[in-house]
This record gives structure tokens, sequence and C-alpha cells, in this order.
């Protein structure tokens, strides 16, 4: 235990440091340096975190990425497609008992796949579909549940910021991680789906039909739903499809995406110097903050590695002395636990890089690459949660800011089947390897 002494320490003054409030950048950084100061690390050491930052971070051609998927992502949600969408789908479905639920799962699938912006999502479907839901006499608890949940799905379906972050830590390819996400994701919604249906079919009157749906003829409902859908499926389309085929990598199919949305605000009559500018100023905030959180990392990991700290971790599982899968599942724990403290953004530059030498020494009958892609995907999946649970879950303060007249303590309880079925689907996930490695050639 004395040899691990400063890494420990570190970890220590890490988790103050964070729930000190501090921005997370400046608590990486400035532990990273005071203990290298502290325990004596050869200041010419420090000249290879300014290296890694340079080269890992500055000249990353894949990180430019990143600020394109949030421009793209914000630029649609100020189109006004989710509107148009819930319009369609709510003359469709509001008739049926949990007809708006079907209708906010389905805009959350579309939204996920062509914005992946959490706050944005989950702010716009509180605002637009919770009073129609309320209007409907919804349980609020299946309202706002439905709402934080699917929402979230952006942060899992491509293209995600978190997969490309992931990709950067792990030294995998995105466009793999992107493929390999399609199937989880999928299974997610379809396993919000599933319980929807239960609950509509077991528990009509938590979902009662709608009573003030316009009345209009089925063709007209499928002609504008099918309109309202063309724009994004082809900007989905034009972005993933790109990668899936080699065609792009996803720098390029970022900025594919980026113009397009531009071009669909353009065609909606949306794109003014007002909506251009809040979104370029909205994607360099999101943006400077990850890049500042990683430049901390790569700062704090420096010092910790020189002080031991990557020997303590290997160490640590090793000490567990069992297969494979007990290794992962201990991680995966970790990783669950820390997401109702921690951001994912913190999960993915400090964690990961710690755990990732232990997963790909692990032996679980697949190529190196294929493991660290699997693991990836479930750690997409797993830090997905941290957004739905309490204390500190985002999408949840997110939706409380739209939906006022409704507790904290009903939105907390609500969450919880989403919680479950996130927890399920990873299980799966982890039982079944294929859910995301069956695309990636």
């Amino acid at each position: 235990m004395i040899e691990y002494f400063w890494p420990m320490a570190m970890l220590v003054a890490l988790m103050l440091g964070i729930f000190s409030g501090y921005p997370v950048g400046f608590v990486l950084s400035g532990i990273g340096i005071v203990f290298a100061v502290v325990a004596g690390v050869p200041m010419i050491f420090l000249s290879t975190g300014v290296s890694r930052i340079y080269s890992g971070i500055l000249t990353n051609w894949l990180l430019i990425a990143i600020p394109l998927f949030v421009f793209m992502g914000l630029m649609l949600e100020r189109s006004g497609v989710a509107e148009r969408l819930l319009r369609s789908l709510a003359a469709l479905f509001g008739r049926l008992p949990g007809g708006y639920a079907f209708a906010v799962a389905i805009i959350g699938v579309v939204m996920a796949a062509s914005t992946g912006i959490i706050g944005a999502s989950v702010v716009l479907m509180g605002m637009m579909a919770l009073p129609a839901m309320t209007q409907a006499r919804y349980d609020p608890k299946i309202s706002t549940g439905l709402i934080a949940a699917s929402g979230t799905l952006g942060i899992l379906i491509p293209p995600s910021i978190m997969l490309i972050i992931l990709g950067d830590q792990l030294r995998i390819s995105v466009g793999d991680l992107f493929v390999g996400a399609i199937g989880p994701g999928l299974l997610l919604a379809g396993l919000y789906f599933l319980y929807l249906i239960a609950v509509a079919f077991f528990q009509p009157h938590r979902m009662p039909p709608a009573e003030h749906v316009q009345a209009e003829s089925r063709a007209a409902v499928l002609i504008g739903l099918a309109r309202d859908l063309l724009a994004p499926v082809l900007l989905i389309a034009s972005v993933l499809g790109t990668i899936i085929t080699g065609i792009a990598t996803p720098t390029e199919a970022a900025a594919i995406g980026a113009a397009g949305a531009m071009l669909l605000a353009l065609l909606s009559g949306k794109l003014n110097f007002g909506t251009l500018g809040a979104a370029l100023r909205d994607t360099t905030k999101t943006t400077a903050m990850i890049i500042f959180v990683m430049i901390g990392a790569t700062i704090f990991s420096v010092i910790f590695r020189r002080l031991g700290g990557d020997q303590m971790v290997i160490h640590a599982f090793d000490a567990l002395g069992t297969g494979p899968y007990f290794v992962l599942f201990a991680i995966m724990a970790l990783v669950f636990l820390l997401g109702f403290f921690l951001d994912w953004v913190e999960i993915a530059l400090v964690v990961v890089p710690l755990v990732a030498p232990v997963v790909a020494s692990l032996d679980f009958g697949m190529s190196q690459s294929q493991t660290l892609t699997w693991f990836a995907i479930a750690l997409a999946v797993n830090m997905q949660t941290s957004f739905l649970t309490p204390p500190f879950g985002y999408a949840l303060f997110y939706l409380r800011g739209v939906a006022k007249d409704i507790s904290i303590g009903t939105i907390y309880r609500g969450i919880i089947p989403f919680v479950l079925l996130q927890i399920l689907a990873l299980i799966l996930l982890i039982m079944f390897p294929q859910i995301s490695l069956w695309m990636i050639g």
C-alpha cells in the first residue's frame, strides 16, 4: 500500500476537488501539477504532458468532429423538425392508449440519430410533449420518465460525441463504434417501446387516449408524417451512410451533417443571424468545456502514471483473482456507481484510460480490437445511465427546468423503470457481444 500512496492520494484529492464544485478541468490539471511538485516529479517530465496535449488534442483531426456534430444537433433542434414530427405522430397515435408516449419515444430515436444533444432534446420534448400529455391526464411519472430517458438516447445512438471521445481514448475506430452502437441503441429503444406497450395494456388509465386531437384522414396524416421524416432521415443516411460504407471518415461525415443541418434550417425558414449566432455560441461553449477537461485529464493521467497509478489499477484488478467477466462486472459496477455523482465526460477521460489496459489484457474469445469496441459500447450504455440517476442526473434537472409543476420526487420515481431497462440492456449486451459486433466487418 505504501508504494501506491501518491496515486491513492491523487484519487482522493480528485474526488474532493470534483465535489467542491470547481470546474473539472481546473481540478484535474491543478491536482496533477500540485502532486508533481509535492512528489518530486522532475519538471522535465512535465514536458511529456505538454507534448501529449499538443499531439493528442490540439492537432487531433478526429476531435474536429465534436464541434461539427454539436453544431449539427443545435441547428436541427432549431429547425423545427421535432415540432412537426410531434404534430404528425400525435395525429396518428393520439387517440390510442399510450399514443403520446409512443410519439415521444419515436421522436427520441429520430432526434438521437440526428442531433445527439441531450440537454436540447430533453428540454425541447419537455416543452412540446409534456403539456399535451398532462392535458391527456397521463401519469406524470410515465411522462417525465419517458421524456428524460428518450432524450438521453442521443448520447448512444450515433453520431455520438461520447463515442468519439471513447474511440480517441481507447485508440479504436470511431467508425466501428458508430456502426456497433446502432444495435444497442435500437435494443434500448425497443425495450422502451415494450415497456410502454405493457403499461398501455395492463394499466391503460396511466396513459389514456387523447380526446383533443384534431381529426384528420389517415392518408393525410401519413403523407404529413412521411414529409416530416424525410429531412432528418436523409440527413441521418448521409452522415451514417458515408461512415458505414467507408466513403467518409467521422470528421468528414460530421462536416456533411453540419452543412446539411444548415440547409434544413434554411429550407424551413428558421436560418437567420440570430439562430446561427446562438448555435455557434453554444457549440463553442460545449466544445471548449470538453477540450478543457481533456487537457486537464491529460495532465492528471501523465502524473498519475508517473507515480505508479496505472500499476496500482492493474494490481487491484489482478487481486480479484477471478475470470474476465467478473473483472468486467467490477468495472461496470464502478462506472455505474460513479455515474450517480460524475458526468460522463469525467468518467470517459479519467476512468476509462486507467481500466483500458486491464480490459485489453482479458480474454473474451475475440480479438483485442473487438474486445475494446464491445467494451466501449457497453461503457456508453452504462454512462448513458448517468444522465438519469439521482441525485445529479443532468436529464432530470433539464426536465425539471421546464416541468415546474411536477415535483423532483415524482421525476425521480418516474425514471426508475427506465434505469432498470438500461441495466437490462447492458446485461444483454454483455451476455451477447454480437449485438454490437455483428455489423462490424
